[in-house]
């Protein structure tokens, strides 16, 4: 199913822009730890009052699974001056505040709170 250039312009007199994306593959992941896997579709962006959404029209749809080993953890970057503030302001080891840092997105404030036993 094609969206026509009719339709486009009916919506744009409601004041909802469209944009037609040129996708090969619509990939979703759901928080239950499935993937939705559509293929050859047509995918409209429309945005009104500040707001997106997207429309997936056809295509080919199945359902994975999606493995715990790929889903990747992406480490923050600490600092060396974070770690050596927090080992001096703690008396806590290194390991254990690079561990801290990690365990809290790199938010020197958290990981302060953390080591110290005041997180609420």
């Amino acid at each position: 199913m094609k969206i026509k250039n009719n339709d486009l312009k009916k919506l744009e007199k409601m004041g909802i822009k469209t944009n037609q994306i040129n996708a090969t593959r619509v990939i979703i992941e759901t928080a239950d730890g499935k993937r939705i896997v559509i293929e050859e579709c047509q995918v409209a962006k429309m945005s009104a009052q500040g707001n997106s959404f997207y429309t997936i029209m056809g295509g080919n749809e199945r359902e994975e699974e999606v493995k715990p080993e790929t889903v990747v953890q992406i480490q923050p970057s600490i600092n060396e001056e974070d770690v050596k503030f927090l080992m001096e302001q703690t008396g806590k080891g290194e390991t254990e505040v690079r561990d801290a840092l990690n365990k809290n997105g790199g938010d020197i404030a958290k990981a302060l709170a953390y080591l110290t036993g005041e997180t609420s």
